[in-house]
């Protein structure tokens, strides 16, 4: 088992930044691959980005990349999120996942397997 904890989330002007951070506890010796989603009101849970475990390659949401940045510090169990250019759009709850398979960086949000409780974003304008 793998315990996951969101944080960073706040309220922010559009055109802000904002960092999240998600710190693994448990089992975290497995190597996962880790990913965010994120769910607007009244809108779906949508995938953010995706991180590896070994080599760092990363996935992104196209309409996202050129504002968000996925990393991780594997030596610290930490996953985040950097999120510039913010846009009231961005407003969602943001959630820390984990997959077993720690190869997996794709988009399908049943591939993962551990989720974190979420941290809110706001986004004013």
């Amino acid at each position: 088992q793998v315990q996951l904890v969101e944080s960073g989330g706040g309220l922010v002007q559009a055109g802000g930044s904002l960092r999240l951070s998600c710190a693994a506890s448990g089992h975290t010796s497995s190597r996962y691959a880790m990913a965010w989603f994120r769910q607007g009101p009244g809108k779906e849970r949508e995938f953010v980005a995706a991180i590896s475990w070994r080599y760092g390659t990363t996935n992104y949401a196209d309409s996202l990349k050129d504002r968000f940045t996925i990393s991780r510090d594997n030596a610290k169990n930490t996953l985040y999120l950097q999120m510039n250019s913010l846009e009231p759009e961005d407003t969602a709850v943001y959630y820390c996942t984990a997959a077993t398979s720690y190869t997996y960086i794709g988009p399908t949000a049943d591939e993962y397997d551990y989720w974190g409780q979420g941290t809110q974003v706001t986004v004013s304008s």
